[in-house]
């Protein structure tokens, strides 16, 4: 595997980029190429939303999962990404890989993950984390340091013994998208850029080359 100084030279070249007509195919790719080089947290992404007045929010969040279904993540309901999802039903997503030189944007609509998917992966958390998503009140006002270590004694104590129940107000969402675009850095900011648009989630894919 090459260093990441070398990594231009390994990614794909123009001729390779635009010659798929699968995304998801494409993105899975990228990611295990992120997997490799990325030194801290390669599942790493900026998650757009937007509130009751259209005003926007932006945040750092990790995927968990994807499929051909979409990208998955878990929070709590209770946030403010979570209220906007609920209501909205429809996201933006973007990885940037800086030691590739690569980022994806996908923009799609939102879903809950099943029940089962979410305990599923919620029992592989460590239990502190799990422990955690009963203590905070994401989002919301807090008085100081201390509540939050008391609400974390609190559900510590409660769930002393056994397994610790998944909160009903922690979940997953799915972003199915409707459209991905794909960026490689070249010389002289002359850029590779190739993007994916369906207008259904039933419907194929139509690829188009963009202008850097």
């Amino acid at each position: 595997m090459a260093d990441s100084k070398d990594i231009s030279t390994n990614a794909p070249q123009a001729g390779d980029f635009f010659a798929t007509s699968d995304p998801m195919a494409l993105f899975a790719g990228w990611m295990r190429d992120a997997e490799a080089m990325e030194i801290n947290d390669p599942n790493a992404m900026a998650l757009a939303t937007a509130d009751a007045d259209a005003l926007p929010n932006v945040r750092m969040v990790l995927l968990k999962d994807v499929s051909e279904g979409g990208f998955v993540f878990y929070t709590n309901y209770g946030s403010a990404k979570g209220r906007e999802l609920l209501t909205s039903h429809k996201a933006a997503l973007l990885f940037h890989w800086k030691s590739l030189r690569r980022q994806v944007r996908v923009r799609g609509t939102v879903a809950e993950v099943s029940s089962a998917e979410a305990d599923a992966y919620y029992a592989t958390r460590p239990r502190g984390s799990r422990i955690g998503a009963w203590a905070s009140q994401q989002s919301r006002a807090l008085e100081g340091r201390f509540a939050l270590e008391k609400a974390v004694a609190y559900y510590g104590a409660k769930y002393a013994i056994g397994e610790v129940p998944r909160p009903p107000h922690w979940s997953g969402f799915r972003v199915t998208p409707l459209e991905i675009e794909f960026w490689h850095d070249r010389p002289f900011r002359l850029h590779d850029r190739a993007v994916f648009r369906r207008a259904a989630v039933s419907n194929g894919w139509a690829k188009e080359r963009l202008f850097p």
